[in-house]
């Protein structure tokens, strides 16, 4: 059968995760997906790419609701109209994902054929990996639920395993899944030539999907059913119903589903792969230099070898005499780490938020919809931040309990409303905001606005900020 004639799948993308590996670049409020780490485009850009094709339909994206609009975004600059973008307001794992996905397509048909995968992958033969997908549509409409395995290359034990056996020429019988292995049985799993790694890349009929939840995991059926019955279109966007999602047991799809039912097939991915989970994975993804290096950024090294090092925001970083270490620096944070020891960046993310330290969770820099602000500087009852807002972009109609604030346009035109004034500023012009006055900041302009912020005030925090309308849909988040 000619591809042309094949089935169509219908994608879903998984952008929930927060990369904590990928530490301090990447981070809750922005986190490795979204994220240009070896190429031109995000990883979410480039997932979304991957799957273009006549047997591919316009992807669905499963995300964190503080990430809708970043989503968005990177979807409309590579010309790419997500057919949902579905929002899950408590993270569950990728069990609940999954068969929200399954109940969402069979709404029309249950004999929909799903292609379920993560956001944060790289896989550069894409003419490869699609034909490899395209080779599971039979065991998937004969009702097999169909996993993807990277045939290893090492020994990893940051990767959980598939044991299979069958004939190699077809797709292979799943023996059974096992976790992230001790470095002497993943020895074993690479000599054995019958081990995969999963990639955590699933294809199943809706309707198969759904049944096996129904034999292994009724309670997250129920829930999920209901999450997607009281579902609210907002925008864009399809919010699964808070109160019903969260009673899903937060579990992955191996555990729930994959490691109990019976038929799972694997089909062997054999091309150039890596899930980017720590920093030597970008190490090794990406050119080196005379001396192993990967250098980004505004670096200066001397006697270093065997290395990944990036400046991410203008910070000069120079390293002397140093081998096989990670060194990142960004505007509020730096990492230097062992290479051996990449996958222990997650304990200090973890030591950071147990201190309720912002920089585990954001960046100085916080993108929103309407554009992006960055701190400058804060003390005692005063912050300075510069804000850019897109053409045509106005933040929302709002005010403030606790602070005043003094803009000053840099460049660009603001329109700006304060009480029942409306003024057009052009650079070096400013207003004043008293504290509980009602504002807006809009760009009628072609060009971005840049302005500078200065609050002052008894608290300075985000929360503080009452909306009356919003071109976005948002509450007080």
């Amino acid at each position: 059968m000619s591809s042309k004639n094949k089935q169509s799948i219908h994608p879903y993308i998984l952008s929930g995760g927060s990369g904590t590996r990928l530490w301090p670049l990447s981070r809750k409020s922005y986190p490795k997906q979204f994220l240009k780490l070896v190429g031109e485009d995000s990883l979410l850009q480039q997932t979304a790419k991957r799957l273009r094709g006549p047997n591919f339909r316009d992807p669905s994206v499963l995300a964190n609701n503080d990430h809708r609009f970043i989503i968005a975004e990177q979807m409309q600059l590579v010309g790419v109209k997500p057919k949902d973008i579905i929002l899950e307001p408590v993270g569950r794992n990728t069990a609940p994902a999954a068969l929200v996905a399954a109940l969402r397509s069979a709404q029309p048909d249950e004999d929909a054929l799903i292609l379920l995968l993560p956001s944060d992958h790289i896989i550069k033969d894409v003419e490869k990996f699609q034909e490899t997908i395209l080779s599971g549509i039979a065991d998937a409409n004969k009702g097999h639920l169909v996993t993807f395995g990277i045939k290893p290359t090492a020994p990893e034990t940051g990767y959980g395993y598939i044991e299979t056996s069958g004939d190699p020429q077809m797709a292979l019988d799943v023996e059974r899944f096992v976790e992230k292995p001790v470095r002497a049985k993943a020895k074993g799993y690479l000599a054995a030539g019958n081990f995969f790694w999963n990639a955590g890349i699933f294809m199943y009929r809706a309707g198969s999907m759904i049944e096996a939840f129904a034999n292994h995991a009724p309670q997250i059926l129920r829930h999920c059913r209901a999450a997607l019955e009281k579902a609210q279109s907002d925008l864009d966007f399809l919010r699964l119903d808070k109160p019903s999602y969260a009673q899903c047991e937060s579990i992955s799809l191996d555990y729930a589903i994959m490691e109990k039912a019976n038929g799972i097939k694997c089909i062997p991915l054999e091309t150039d792969w890596s899930d980017l989970g720590a920093w030597s994975a970008i190490w090794d993804a990406m050119d080196k230099d005379k001396n192993g290096n990967v250098i980004k950024g505004d670096v200066v090294i001397h006697n270093t070898k065997n290395s990944f090092i990036q400046s991410a925001h203008g910070t000069c970083l120079s390293l002397v005499g140093l081998d096989n270490v990670l060194a990142i620096a960004t505007k509020d944070a730096i990492l230097l780490a062992n290479k051996d020891n990449a996958q222990d960046v997650k304990a200090i993310v973890d030591k950071l938020q147990a201190s309720g330290r912002t920089e585990a969770v954001e960046h100085r820099r916080v993108y929103r919809p309407w554009g992006w602000y960055e701190q400058l500087s804060a003390g005692n009852r005063f912050q300075v931040k510069v804000l850019m807002v897109n053409p045509g972009a106005q933040l929302s109609l709002q005010s403030h309990y606790h602070r005043a604030e003094h803009w000053v346009v840099v460049s660009g035109t603001a329109e700006v409303r304060v009480g029942d004034k409306i003024s057009l500023l052009s650079e070096n012009e400013s207003t004043y905001i008293p504290i509980g006055t009602l504002h807006r900041l809009g760009n009628p302009g072609k060009l971005p606005a840049m302005l500078i912020e200065v609050q002052s005030g008894s608290y300075l925090g985000e929360d503080d900020i009452e909306r009356y309308e919003d071109d976005f849909g948002r509450g007080d988040s």
